[in-house]
């Protein structure tokens, strides 16, 4: 029996925050190799974000759930443990962890917004390829049980588990930051909660060592280093910075030109590439 080829998954993070990010996906999926995105659907530019989509069937869309740092979908006096005096979501992530973990209300609010977010997902019409979270808030156990549920309620069928194996980054970049081994504990939880609800993960990821800066060099000498397996890779595209929302210091600019760089389609010929559910669950 032949050998499977490795199985790649390119995603792009935020799709629906800005023009500038929709239109990197759009042109990375296009002229790259993106093969899917993540959808932050309480955000202004989500309606152009499905216009792409729908323009373009190949780009597996999901749900990029946002708890903080955006914009909730239900009204902020329906969430008010989840929400700062101007409507939108507490950016004190370790601050909201503790308010959930201490208090049932927070909770139901907690369950409400993340319905909320994926009936808004299903309004679009688009089938949900996946489900993450904005800043990897699903670290958070509480989030994480309450997402899975919600999704293998909804029908989906993957996820990403945020955890990038250091040996692997720094052969390409010796001296890169890595996650730390403390995080470890908390990735196997989110694995055993993935498996209950039954939502396929990637073998590893790769773009958190290199959140903001996935550069063209990085990418393409990463590729050939990829084992065996399921790999996720993700990145944050835009044509420029600059806009509301973006994070400060970010190269949006050079990790598009990462994803249609020549080497990086080049190197991905080797692989097998597609969305989540057809790279992961399949």
């Amino acid at each position: 029996m032949a050998a499977m080829r490795p199985r790649v998954v390119f995603c792009a993070d935020d799709f629906g925050l800005s023009p500038e990010v929709n239109a990197a996906i759009e042109q990375a999926h296009r002229e790259g190799v993106l093969t899917a995105a993540s959808l932050m659907v309480g955000e202004q530019a989500v309606p152009e974000a499905v216009a792409i989509a729908r323009r373009n069937p190949r780009l597996a869309v999901g749900l990029h759930l946002t708890l903080t740092d955006g914009t909730p979908v239900l009204p902020p006096e329906r969430i008010p443990a989840l929400v700062q005096s101007n409507g939108r979501f507490r950016d004190d992530m370790a601050g909201l962890g503790l308010t959930l973990a201490l208090s049932a209300t927070a909770r139901a609010q907690l369950r409400a917004e993340i319905a909320a977010q994926i009936a808004a997902f299903r309004a679009t019409g688009l089938p949900c390829d996946h489900i993450n979270a904005h800043k990897h808030f699903h670290m958070h156990p509480i989030i994480a049980a309450t997402a899975f549920r919600a999704a293998r309620a909804a029908g989906i069928r993957a996820t990403r588990i945020p955890w990038e194996p250091p040996a692997l980054i720094r052969t390409v970049e010796p001296k890169a930051a890595t996650a730390p081994r403390a995080l470890q504990p908390f990735v196997a939880l989110l694995r055993r909660l993935a498996a209950r609800n039954g939502l396929a993960v990637a073998d590893r990821v790769c773009g958190l060592a290199w959140s903001g800066a996935f550069t063209a060099d990085r990418l393409a000498a990463l590729l050939p280093r990829l084992p065996e397996g399921r790999t996720e890779i993700y990145l944050h595209p835009a044509t420029a910075g600059g806009f509301p929302g973006g994070a400060p210091g970010y190269r949006y600019a050079e990790e598009l030109a990462a994803l249609t760089d020549p080497r990086v389609r080049e190197g991905a010929t080797r692989f097998a590439t597609g969305g989540y559910t057809a790279m992961l669950a399949a």
